[in-house]
């Protein structure tokens, strides 16, 4: 056995760069090996695949598991970013094995492409729709300071069944997700159960009061509203920043809209949602790479990196991720930055940045979490 070699660059640092500059750690990372070992945000070792075949193995590896329950004794769960545990607070991101299995399977049916592209005349109306009260003001608008926000949370919202006048609870609820005070967060958690409870009340349509009746046996009201809270809060988290660098690259390449599907895979896969993935756990002595992780280990995948790595080959990228966890919202996703590209394009074909694309610059917030366009000024009308 081996060691990983350790890597003294930090890759959840906190950067601000243009749009075209790579991300600073990512060419150290892969250099150094197909796994190498960093210090966590949270203390202690942490373990990065670089590899693209060993992430891969390690994304459907039965002792590399997703619940925090896993996670090195020393850390503390805020400082590290952490959900509840899976026996606290069940969920597709905390479960594992049969249990996740079973909870997948009360999702997945309701995210599926067929059933997401019966919304993509809404959602298509929804974009149109908010950028034309945008418009209106005939200035110059900062596409970051609200519509990157507000429009995937809209989308999630209406299609959840949440109503759509409770939009700013959502924005405040998800803005103060990243405060450093705990009551700012548990205040924002509580409007997360009062929008889930607003889905699910008496007389819903949306997809949350489907979710209701296909949980499995057991799960509570209060934990069935954790689940819809992480739809919402998901929702917002990776497609915000995507859909900045997606209305970048298109208000500078102006795709047509035929070619609006390939366009998104590819804005995708160069400014992918989350960098690494979520935090993995061995939950037994794991071998990788010929490298010896004890119980416990924390593992990321560099989804980032391989992504962007010269030498893959082209197919399926990481983007959503691989294997029992693949993103469920994914389809839903990519159609709402497939919607956002074609508005653009026939409703506001005068678009145009109002600053040159070269001069955009991306904040990488540090931790897990990715990045995002400081700022995106635009000419809706020309």
């Amino acid at each position: 056995m081996t060691e990983a070699p350790y890597v003294g660059v930090d890759p959840f640092a906190v950067t601000v760069r243009t749009i075209g500059e790579p991300q600073p750690a990512r060419a150290a990372l892969r250099a150094a090996g197909p796994l190498v070992r960093v210090d966590a945000p949270a203390g202690g070792p942490a373990w990065i695949i670089t590899d693209e075949a060993l992430a891969r193995r390690a994304l459907v590896h039965p002792h590399i598991v997703k619940d925090p329950a896993w996670a090195p004794v020393s850390w503390d769960p805020r400082t590290a970013g952490l959900e509840p545990t899976a026996a606290a607070q069940p969920s597709l991101t905390t479960l594992d094995g049969p249990a996740h299995e079973l909870l997948r399977r009360a999702h997945a049916p309701l995210f599926t492409a067929r059933r997401m592209a019966s919304y993509a005349g809404r959602i298509a109306e929804l974009a149109h729709d908010l950028l034309t009260r945008l418009a209106a003001t005939g200035e110059t608008v900062d596409l970051m300071a609200d519509f990157a926000t507000r429009f995937p949370l809209t989308v999630v919202c209406d299609v959840l069944g949440v109503p759509l006048d409770r939009i700013d609870q959502a924005i405040a609820a998800c803005r103060s997700m990243y405060s450093d005070d705990p009551e700012e967060v548990g205040g924002a958690m509580a409007a997360f159960a009062e929008l889930a409870g607003a889905a699910l009340a008496e007389g819903g349509h949306g997809l949350a009061a489907e979710l209701r009746d296909r949980v499995p046996a057991g799960i509570t009201e209060p934990q069935l509203r954790y689940l819809i809270f992480t739809l919402i809060y998901a929702g917002q988290l990776t497609t915000d920043p995507s859909l900045g660098f997606l209305l970048a690259r298109a208000l500078d390449a102006a795709p047509e809209p035929s070619e609006a599907e390939a366009f998104v895979r590819e804005t995708l896969r160069r400014h992918v949602p989350a960098p690494f993935t979520l935090w993995r756990f061995t939950s037994a002595a794991v071998e990788l790479a010929g490298v010896a992780l004890p119980a416990r280990s924390p593992v990321l995948v560099d989804i980032q990196g391989i992504n962007l790595d010269p030498g893959r080959a082209i197919g399926a990228d990481l983007t959503f991720g691989a294997g029992p966890h693949y993103c469920t919202g994914a389809q839903l996703a990519q159609l709402e930055l497939r919607a956002l590209v074609e508005v653009v394009r026939t409703g506001f074909p005068r678009a145009r940045l109002a600053v040159p694309y070269a001069d955009l610059r991306q904040t990488d917030f540090g931790g897990i979490q990715g990045s995002r366009l400081t700022a995106l000024p635009v000419r809706l009308r020309g």
